[in-house]
């Protein structure tokens, strides 16, 4: 998927260098006891989507996307801290970024919209012809 320190391939076509990504360790936060208190395991990855060499077309679906991890200034934003090797989280990071950007660029299906079947639409009233009876059973009767 990625080849080391050079760059991050998302499809045949399109691939980031390393140099457009910040990866920065950090500590890992929550349980693991000496091991989290003194080895910066986490990784903390920034990616400026205005600034890269991305499609322009690209940079304005990912800015477009409704999305919490990127920020309001264009910069996506991954911390991962899953495994206990700063390796790992490195290679989980780069991946997350890539699923993100692969998101983006595979083609949204169009809806094709759907009509009720005859035997749904008939199903429907009647339940709502046996439901109106039931009620009106409940009334009071006058004599």
């Amino acid at each position: 998927m990625t080849s080391p320190e050079t760059a991050l391939v998302i499809s045949t076509r399109i691939s980031i260098p390393i140099a457009e990504i910040e990866l920065t360790p950090i500590r890992a936060s929550g349980p693991g006891g000496q091991h989290v208190n003194k080895v910066s395991t986490a990784i903390h990855l920034r990616f400026d989507i205005r600034s890269s060499s991305l499609p322009d077309s690209y940079k304005e679906q990912l800015l477009a996307l409704s999305d919490q991890r990127i920020s309001k200034e264009g910069i996506v934003i991954i911390k991962t801290q899953q495994a206990r090797s700063q390796e790992q989280n490195r290679t989980q990071a780069l991946m997350r970024l890539s699923e993100l950007i692969q998101r983006v660029i595979k083609p949204q299906k169009k809806r094709v919209p759907t009509k009720p079947s005859r035997s749904a639409r008939r199903k429907r009233t009647d339940d709502k012809k046996r439901r109106g009876r039931d009620k009106a059973l409940r009334r009071n009767v006058y004599e």
